[in-house]
């Protein structure tokens, strides 16, 4: 009951909430179906409750929220539905369609107690964005615009955006390097998130990574492992599949499902169901260039196989031929040339005799010839020895005549005297030195 405290009535803490809670239990008596954004599921294992976070977002922002609980026996019959229908368990960040009961606790305050969920809601809720997305995709034409990039011959460097604990990765890689036929690739990974909310803004940031390495790479990879239409959710968004269709390298991807095809695998180059199919994917293209280049190997070895033969064949007929040609050739003409070895022994005799004939009768007319001149030039020799005889200095001087030298050199003109000069003369018996005390001209002269 109320008290008076100063002239006010006051209520306790405890009244106040239990009003309340009698107020709402008696305002709302029924079940009531809310659509909201399930943003955490809050599982408690050691429980099996939940309690789930709620909230209503308005241009990205949140513009209501509330809590809710989830019971344990609840909680596993949806969950078991939505496995069923969606082949995913319920998880964070997803729209739903619940029915409700208003809880208010004196403690806890107020919550909404979930009783069932509509698993139809979510999935069209899923599927409603997959068709806003193409719808905007294709009004900006860019859905096709990936497809037109051009595929390398043999694309070898391989992007991969996955998670390195994927089984789906372990897949992919597994049948790249493991391929029977020796194709070698190589390959980096790019960690991210594959699905949840965050997923988007991972998957768009190692896109951004692997875009200034563009240079290192052929292809783009994104690849998952199994499951349902709730992970794939992320795959529908706009903004990752603009990302894609804007992005300079063939994007290929290998989410692992086989049913409801999302927006990022439509968009993109390529699309596998599996990402061991994706790999076979590339691996088939080493085999579109690899097949014809064997089989033309082999054609031309082959053909080269059979052209040796044929001209070995023929080599073998000619060489015969040849041969018998040649044989033939030799025996018609072994008695020519037999005459004409003959003909060449005889004119070589005869030529032989008439050469040594020719050498005897020069050498006898070179000896003669010789003598000759040997005795025409003693005898001119002889003439220039008395000539040399007659001009000698030493016969000149016995004959009366003497030499004037002037500075060791002979006087040969007055006019390279001058008096007083010291001049020597040489005489048959001596030498006479004189002094220059005058000189006159020679009238005759």
């Amino acid at each position: 009951m109320p008290e008076k405290i100063n002239d006010k009535i006051a209520f306790t803490l405890l009244e106040v909430a239990q009003s309340i809670q009698n107020t709402l239990a008696q305002r709302y008596t029924s079940i009531f179906w809310v659509k909201a954004e399930m943003n955490k599921l809050n599982y408690y294992s050691h429980s099996g409750h939940c309690y789930p976070e709620l909230i209503e977002k308005k241009e990205g922002k949140i513009i209501a929220q509330i809590k809710s609980t989830l019971w344990k026996d609840d909680f596993e019959t949806i969950n078991n539905n939505f496995k069923t229908v969606l082949k995913e368990p319920l998880k964070d960040g997803i729209k739903i369609l619940f029915a409700a009961r208003l809880s208010f606790d004196p403690v806890y305050g107020l919550s909404l107690r979930i009783i069932d969920i509509d698993p139809a809601y979510t999935l069209g809720d899923l599927e409603k964005e997959k068709q806003e997305t193409i719808a905007r995709l294709k009004q900006e034409g860019l859905f096709d615009k990936n497809k037109f990039l051009k595929l390398p011959l043999l694309p070898q460097r391989i992007a991969i955006i996955s998670v390195e604990t994927s089984k789906g990765y372990a897949d992919f890689t597994k049948v790249i390097t493991q391929n029977p036929w020796g194709y070698t690739f190589f390959y980096m990974l790019f960690p991210s998130l594959l699905q949840g909310e965050k997923a988007v803004e991972s998957i768009i940031a190692q896109l951004e990574r692997i875009r200034h390495v563009t240079h290192h790479f052929d292809v783009v990879a994104i690849i998952r492992g199994g499951g349902g239409d709730v992970g794939l959710s992320c795959y529908n968004n706009y903004e990752l599949s603009r990302e894609i269709v804007h992005f300079p390298l063939p994007v290929i991807t290998g989410i692992g499902h086989a049913t409801n095809e999302t927006v990022t695998e439509m968009i993109a180059f390529q699309n596998a169901i599996t990402p061991t199919k994706l790999a076979e994917y590339l691996i088939q293209k080493f085999h579109n260039f690899s097949v014809p280049v064997n089989k033309a190997i082999e054609t031309v070895s082959n053909k080269s196989k059979s052209l040796i033969v044929e001209q070995k064949s023929k080599l073998q007929h000619t060489s015969r031929y040849f041969r018998s040609i040649v044989q033939n050739v030799l025996i018609s003409h072994k008695s020519i040339i037999k005459q004409i070895t003959n003909m060449i022994s005889t004119g070589a005799k005869v030529l032989l005799n008439f050469k040594v004939n020719l050498i005897s009768f020069s050498l006898e007319k070179l000896m003669k010839s010789h003598a000759h001149f040997q005795s025409k030039t003693t005898l001119a020799l002889n003439n220039i020895e008395k000539y040399i005889a007659v001009l000698n200095p030493v016969n000149v001087l016995k004959r009366g005549y003497s030499i004037t030298l002037l500075n060791g050199k002979a006087l040969k003109s007055r006019s390279d005297v001058q008096k007083g000069d010291t001049l020597n003369t040489i005489l048959r018996d001596g030498i006479v030195t004189s002094k220059v005390t005058s000189t006159q001209n020679n009238d005759k002269s």
